[in-house]
């Protein structure tokens, strides 16, 4: 079993970087493989809305969404990891993510996010974080994904990396969330095992408030 850990911050090795690798550190001490994914530094162009994707089978701009599309269709999880940008995640997070879960949705490739569980994890200097995860967690909720939690809002402080390996109970979250992450994968794992079906699926019914 292995998960996905999304660093949206423009930083290869920062904060965020520090947390999820505290998460990647206990989900190997769990037996579950992990592998870090940087957006990086390269401009991250928004979603034009223009469909394309539902003929491709994928985003019509090739760039790393694609790639990071095709990274999930093999995990069995999946944290985001952001930071703090005014009150939200990065810029380049959203950006990246409307076009990766619209892509797969609207290309009929749902099931690389549908049922695979997720969290999202933010990284501030102060505040801005319980707004961050709200904004992030939304991509779970919209994909049939299993939110995974952690024993507190999933968050760490700092300025910088030490600030942040500072943050004991922040990190000791991380180490928490990895952790129920590792159960609820062990947990589908015994289920389909044992027999136990999936959630019948039915046809999207699509309605508008304007007739």
């Amino acid at each position: 079993m292995k998960v996905l850990l999304f660093n949206g911050s423009p930083h290869n090795q920062g904060c965020t970087f520090t947390a999820l690798k505290e998460i990647a550190n206990t989900l190997k001490e769990e037996g579950i493989e992990s592998e870090i994914f940087h957006v990086g530094n390269d401009a991250i162009k928004s979603c034009m809305a223009c469909r394309a994707c539902a003929n491709l089978g994928k985003c019509v701009v090739n760039d790393r969404v694609n790639e990071f599309v095709e990274l999930m269709e093999k995990c069995d999880g999946l944290i985001i990891g952001s930071p703090v940008h005014y009150a939200s995640s990065s810029g380049a997070t959203v950006a990246f993510l409307d076009r990766a879960f619209f892509s797969a949705s609207m290309s009929g490739r749902r099931d690389i996010f549908e049922h695979k569980p997720g969290s999202s994890i933010a990284s501030a200097r102060r505040a801005g974080t319980t707004a961050t995860l709200d904004q992030l967690n939304k991509y779970f909720t919209i994909s049939q994904m299993p939110i995974i939690s952690g024993r507190y809002w999933n968050m760490v402080h700092g300025s910088n990396p030490d600030e942040v390996r500072q943050d004991l109970e922040g990190m000791q979250n991380m180490r928490i969330l990895a952790r129920n992450m590792a159960w609820h994968l062990k947990c589908q794992q015994a289920a389909k095992e044992a027999g136990v079906e999936m959630p019948k699926k039915e046809e999207t019914i699509w309605t508008n408030f304007i007739r």
